[in-house]
């Protein structure tokens, strides 16, 4: 959020509730999550959020577990939805806007 010194803050929890009308957060976040995976993959492959969303790293890992990357979380949360072939169908715009509108009914959690 912008204050009016054009300097920027996080929002507050109470300020993201009365933004989003009280629904719950996490399924919000979810569900803008698969609606931006949709606008990212439709992108030209040159744009630089395509590039960041297919990029592997192939450096030396941290000790422990990979950390999970934004595109498992995102393709998780379409696997529990039961879609299938997500990748082909969200190359059309209409058909991935019903699915992110069927998201906010269905149980993403």
């Amino acid at each position: 959020m912008q204050n009016e010194d054009e300097s920027w803050r996080i929002r507050m929890k109470y300020e993201l509730k009365k933004l989003i009308k009280n629904a719950d957060l996490v399924k919000f976040i979810k569900i803008r999550r698969i609606a931006w995976l949709g606008h990212v993959m439709r992108m030209d492959g040159k744009r630089t959020p395509k590039i960041i969303l297919e990029w592997k790293p192939t450096s030396t890992r941290i000790r422990g577990g990979p950390r999970k990357r934004w595109i498992v979380d995102s393709e998780e949360d379409v696997q529990k939805m039961g879609i299938r072939r997500w990748r082909k169908k969200c190359e059309e715009r209409a058909e991935w806007k019903g699915i992110t509108e069927r998201a906010e009914t269905h149980s993403v959690s």
